[in-house]
């Protein structure tokens, strides 16, 4: 493989885990000046018109075939819709740190749908990484005590929930492909998930922007200019130049950047609690995503 292209690769992946890693205290941050739904609805809003901006200038095909409609809206709903609402909401309950870990466990969860769905039969690898994922997360969530860990079952819920989505959406996206580009299959995806957020947010939220401070708009034009449009861009970009296993580390990075970058910028801790947990979860995704 090109020397050149690897490292251009590298470096974009590194962007990448980076720009969506950074999100998660950043969206916890905005939490406390705007309502989920409307955070999540602006900022995929604007994600959509960056990555439409990208096809657009790229000359893609936004053309979507009658027969696929049905499956890309399925996709987009699992993949976009389900993943940042539930995700977002999670964070009502949870520190940063620990939305992260839970909600990175998606891939010890495609690995069980792969199973399931693709009759892709566990390997010793995948089962051994599904019980380090599920330690970890009992330890991050009782690790303080049982009080505080029935306090946290709510974000918790919503945390699994939009991980096992989300692994359930990439499973299907490969049992049933779309065969668009990548960048207009990315874009569709974002515009038809955000839409339900959109119509949530006009309902439950009021839309007050009166209390929202200066660094509000920064992280909300940071988490979809950036976190949701351009990283998605930079990381299929990534994709093309790296071999799969070097990319899918992206996947391992990501929730470590996440948890230290709530600690430095949140005051969140990070102790052994903290660290263990997200050693133990790390370790199923890495046995799951090599598996």
């Amino acid at each position: 493989m090109n020397s050149a292209a690897t490292q251009r690769g590298i470096l974009l992946l590194v962007i990448t885990t980076v720009g969506w890693g950074m999100n998660w205290p950043a969206m916890k941050v905005l939490l406390a000046e705007l309502p989920p739904l409307t955070t999540r609805a602006i900022g995929g809003g604007l994600g959509f018109i960056v990555l439409l901006a990208v096809v657009l200038a790229q000359k893609q095909s936004l053309m979507v075939p009658r027969a696929i409609w049905g499956r890309l809206t399925l996709i987009s709903l699992l993949n976009v819709t389900a993943w940042m609402g539930l995700a977002s909401f999670s964070l009502l309950w949870l520190g940063a740190s620990e939305a992260t870990i839970i909600c990175y466990t998606m891939p010890v969860w495609a690995a069980l749908f792969a199973w399931l769905i693709l009759g892709e039969k566990p390997s010793l690898a995948r089962i051994l990484a599904l019980v380090l994922a599920l330690s970890g997360l009992v330890y991050l969530v009782l690790g303080k005590g049982l009080d505080l860990g029935i306090a946290k079952l709510p974000g918790v819920a919503l945390g699994l929930g939009s991980a096992v989505l989300f692994a359930l959406g990439t499973v299907l996206t490969k049992r049933m492909p779309l065969g668009l580009p990548p960048s207009s299959s990315v874009a569709w995806q974002v515009g038809i998930g955000v839409a339900p957020l959109f119509v949530a947010a006009i309902i439950f939220d009021p839309l007050d922007f009166s209390h929202v401070s200066a660094l509000g708009i920064g992280l909300l034009i940071y988490g979809g200019v950036f976190a949701l449009g351009l990283c998605y861009l930079s990381w299929f970009a990534a994709l093309k130049m790296l071999p799969a296993s070097l990319a899918s580390l992206g996947t391992v990075i990501t929730p470590v950047v996440g948890v230290l970058g709530a600690a430095l910028f949140l005051g969140e801790p990070f102790g052994f609690r903290e660290i263990l947990a997200l050693t133990l979860v790390l370790s199923g995704v890495v046995l799951a995503v090599r598996g």
